[in-house]
């Protein structure tokens, strides 16, 4: 079985059996962080098609989501990434702006970045294309200035061939949740480095709940210069921003 085939068989499996309750701790960032969750609505009744609604840009996003695979599950980490975009807009601004997100399963992070005035590429394995386009195109649809693109993306595979650098040139790189149980690190890795010219900014929101993602963080910054920019340690999750390192190059995560 190719790499291929393997990456759609694995992020089909049953993780959501291992997403952490959150904690309540002291932290000092409960106001925030409840004022993050706050931004999803919940539908009251029960219906045939399982759906989230949201609230960022002053526009309400309603995203269909499924519940057998855990890359079309609206994660904790896209809302904090979501709030972070509309929230800091001057030091950030998305307007006119190259971005691709990378696993971008139902499109949230990508639709917040259309409405704020992004030339947005949406990416995911093909199993999560259907809804993630529909989502996208749903939401954006003659409400944004630039209409976001959904392309297929398997991470570490025809980087070249799919994205080439001579023509993909983005300005910021997004992700939300990418790091977790699976064993595609090296690919995704990869995937930033191909992605990223010297002038790109990656904004990565990642909730940690293995060790192996501690050490994958500091893998990221032999390529990268990554700084923490914001930090939720009540719901476990911290936002990076990376840039390139000049005159480094990438190689394989060693395995442990």
């Amino acid at each position: 079985m190719d790499s291929k085939m393997l990456q759609s068989k694995h992020f089909e499996s049953d993780e959501l059996s291992q997403m952490p309750e959150q904690e309540n701790g002291q932290n000092g960032d409960e106001q925030i962080a409840a004022e993050i969750i706050g931004r999803r609505f919940c539908p009251s009744l029960i219906t045939t098609r399982p759906w989230e609604r949201f609230h960022f840009i002053g526009h309400e996003i309603e995203i269909t989501e499924a519940t057998d695979s855990y890359g079309a599950v609206v994660w904790t980490s896209a809302l904090v990434l979501c709030h972070f975009l509309e929230t800091n807009v001057t030091s950030y601004s998305m307007v006119d702006k190259n971005v691709i997100e990378i696993g971008a399963g139902t499109g949230l992070v990508s639709i917040v970045a259309s409405f704020l005035g992004a030339h947005v590429t949406a990416t995911d394995l093909p199993d999560m294309l259907g809804n993630l386009q529909y989502n996208v195109f749903r939401n954006t649809k003659m409400r944004c200035k630039h209409q976001p693109q959904v392309k297929e993306l398997f991470w570490g595979l025809d980087l070249e061939k799919t994205f080439p650098r001579s023509l993909c040139q983005f300005d910021y790189i997004l992700a939300a949740d990418v790091v977790y149980h699976h064993p595609y690190l090296d690919e995704l890795l990869l995937t930033f480095d191909h992605l990223c010219q010297d002038n790109t900014v990656i904004l990565w929101a990642m909730q940690f709940r293995q060790e192996k993602e501690n050490r994958f963080v500091d893998r990221v910054q032999n390529l990268f210069d990554l700084e923490v920019i914001s930090d939720f340690p009540s719901l476990n999750i911290t936002l990076f921003k990376a840039e390139r390192r000049r005159n480094v190059k990438w190689s394989p995560v060693t395995a442990s």
